[in-house]
């Protein structure tokens, strides 16, 4: 049997799990703020999961705990009725006049009623640290078999398409788009420079793989898009693909 995940389940896991954790990970050692937390955490948890939590925060522990971001990074369904929710939680610990940053990344299991109540039934518990993946794509090598000429014609195309693209009409990209491959964006940038496009044959068109850089004038910043186009030329080139 096919377990379908549906989508409002997940957003609304994800808001149950970030509201949850900014509860459970402040804290200070004053009674009130402590009584405080842990009326708020019990409003996530199953009876056995209060009962586990009573003393994790006590009048004498030394630091207070203020929550800077809580991000989920994936929900995926361990049952009919069960979503296992991974997430890292920034946390500012302040202990004494000393202040530090601390990241951690945990799974929690939530339950979900047919009518979309929610219950956290496993305790936050230590998951690995999500990091940067050491992936790096292949770099297409420039194809031999694109000439010089054309190379410089096409590369003098794409530049006055890109001067046009940011500000272009619909009407005004038809004269260098085939259908509707790019749409109009309606922004106010300026083309800067093409980054090192590389050129390869693909039967009477050329594609084209190259980073553009525009200035944002309302922004002032470099905004760098990337492009993958295959481009054909009978009487003037234009963008097919």
């Amino acid at each position: 049997e096919i377990i379908e995940l549906r989508l409002q389940d997940t957003n609304g896991i994800e808001n149950f799990v970030k509201n949850f954790a900014k509860s459970y990970y402040t804290w200070n050692n004053s009674k009130e703020a402590i009584e405080a937390r842990t009326q708020a955490i019990n409003g996530y948890l199953t009876k056995e999961l209060q009962d586990l939590n009573i003393d994790t925060i006590r009048t004498d522990i030394p630091t207070s705990s203020t929550v800077t971001d809580v991000i989920v990074w994936s929900i995926e369904q361990s049952g009919t009725d069960t979503f296992s929710a991974t997430y890292e939680v920034d946390q500012q610990i302040k202990e004494g006049e000393q202040t530090s940053n601390v990241k951690a990344t945990y799974t929690v299991k939530v339950h979900v009623d047919a009518d979309g109540d929610m219950v956290i039934v496993q305790n936050p518990t230590l998951a690995p640290a999500i990091e940067k993946s050491d992936y790096e794509p292949k770099t297409p090598e420039a194809d031999a078999s694109v000439d010089a000429d054309t190379v410089n014609d096409a590369t003098a195309f794409l530049e006055t398409f890109f001067k046009l693209y940011p500000t272009a009409t619909e009407k005004e990209l038809a004269y260098y788009v085939f259908g509707n491959v790019i749409e109009p964006i309606g922004r106010d940038y300026l083309y800067s420079e093409l980054v090192n496009p590389i050129f390869t044959k693909d039967g009477d068109n050329v594609k084209v793989k190259v980073a553009v850089k525009f200035l944002d004038n309302q922004t002032k910043a470099t905004q760098v898009s990337q492009y993958e186009l295959v481009l054909h030329k009978d009487s003037n080139w234009k963008i097919v693909g």
